[in-house]
């Protein structure tokens, strides 16, 4: 695959990441337990059809015998997925994206913290102003007299995911040490749209959501979530992780821009102020690092 197309991919990918804010606002009145059990029963449904045909229909005897490390990850896999979606019910798409996008950052700290990876004065200084950006937009909101409620359980989110990535770059790096094969990890996002639909199902019990309802949450869980997922696997090969991750910031710009053309939800000034100090600070983050990357491998 070369660059160029690899490139290409993951704009596609972020597009997909970007329509579940406008495409939530479609639904007709399915409450937010139901729209997350339905989204993620039909992300289970792709993710086991696409498993089975990359891995073979034994691969569940593996996801039998699987390490502690899979299932570990799939508790943060159903934590994302359920916090986005009722998250996406309680506040706007822009309050949420601006809050998943400080994620990079949460997980630089919790690699510094917990695996003792020396972070940079850039990735101190980014963190410190992505973390100004979200204080500046909660505290907006809060004395607006806005409820927090939405922004906090999008919060969630994003420290879901940093628990997520350090335990797969720490058992990267024991792979690496003791020269054992790494779990495969992937089934870990199944097993948590699994959790993520069966643990708010008591809570959306009696179901209610209409036959548009069911299409439109399957159509985010299928094109949103599964596909996206499987993409960024196999991106994950032909990219280094700081262009992925600057990359993935179009989700926000994307998102925002749908629910406002989409469902009429313009930014408030405080996320829009919030939100541009946090793509402020990742931008300079990862333009610095591939910058002192590039230096480093040119020739003397």
């Amino acid at each position: 695959m070369t660059h160029s197309r690899a490139v290409a991919l993951m704009i596609l990918v972020t597009l997909m990441w970007s329509i579940a804010g406008v495409v939530t606002r479609q639904l007709d009145a399915a409450p937010a337990f139901e729209v997350n059990f339905w989204r993620s029963l039909c992300n289970a449904a792709g993710l086991f059809m696409a498993l089975s045909a990359m891995r073979g229909p034994d691969f569940l005897r593996g996801l039998a015998a699987a390490r502690w490390p899979v299932w570990v990850s799939s508790l943060c896999w159903a934590a994302m997925f359920t916090a986005f979606m009722i998250a996406l019910t309680l506040t706007t798409v822009a309050n949420v994206l601006v809050t998943l996008a400080v994620g990079p950052l949460i997980t630089a700290l919790f690699a510094r913290l917990f695996l003792g990876h020396r972070l940079p004065l850039r990735t101190w200084a980014a963190i410190a102003l992505g973390g100004a950006g979200i204080a500046w937009m909660f505290g907006r909101e809060a004395a607006a007299g806005a409820s927090l409620t939405g922004s906090l359980v999008a919060f969630t989110v994003p420290v879901a995911a940093a628990i997520n990535w350090t335990l797969l770059q720490s058992i990267a790096g024991e792979s690496a040490d003791d020269g054992a094969k790494p779990p495969d990890m992937l089934p870990a996002i199944l097993v948590g749209a699994l959790l993520s639909a069966f643990l708010t199902l008591p809570f959306a019990w009696p179901l209610q959501a209409s036959l548009h309802d069911v299409a439109l949450l399957a159509l985010l869980g299928v094109v949103q979530l599964a596909i996206p997922c499987l993409l960024v696997v196999r991106l994950s090969r032909e990219l280094p992780a700081a262009e992925i991750a600057l990359l993935g910031l179009l989700e926000v710009l994307f998102g925002v821009t749908w629910a406002w053309l989409g469902a009429g939800e313009q930014p408030s000034p405080a996320t829009l102020t919030g939100g541009c100090l946090v793509i402020a600070a990742l931008i300079l983050n990862e333009m610095l690092a591939i910058r002192q990357k590039r230096a480093a491998l040119a020739p003397p």
